[in-house]
């Protein structure tokens, strides 16, 4: 079985709706493998985007992610980095089709409620900041 991290953005935690994002991977047949409420600092946010730094888009996306707590999961299952990611939908959510994630949620670019790993060697990297435990 695969695993991926998927982190429940402040905005999604702030329109109450992390338990319908958790929902939708646990009836898809995902099986949580752990789960924490957090906040991240700015050295954490640093740490997390650290492919993102540097580009023109990471200020407001450090900004962002530090704005409020956030929920991560981590899910296991068949295929999971790729079926996650097709079902949060693509990253700007004026562009995510409906029935995902992000397009039935997300109200922007940065606004878009759920992060997903995009890779097994994302996954790995990330789900070390946040779960060093795992």
């Amino acid at each position: 079985m695969d695993r991926t991290l998927v982190v429940v953005k402040p905005d999604g935690l702030r329109r109450g709706l992390v338990g319908e994002i958790i929902s939708r991977f646990e009836k898809k047949g995902f099986k949580i493998v752990a789960l924490r409420l957090l906040a991240f600092k700015k050295d954490l946010a640093i740490d997390f985007y650290s492919p993102h730094v540097g580009k023109p888009f990471f200020p407001e996306l450090e900004q962002f992610i530090i704005s409020g707590p956030v929920v991560a999961v981590v899910l296991e299952g068949a295929n999971a980095v790729d079926v996650v990611r097709r079902m949060i939908g693509v990253t700007k959510s004026f562009e995510a089709a409906s029935g995902t994630i992000r397009g039935d949620f997300g109200l922007g670019y940065t606004d878009n409620v759920v992060h997903a790993s995009d890779s097994q060697e994302s996954y790995e990297r990330e789900s070390k900041i946040v779960f060093p435990e795992l």
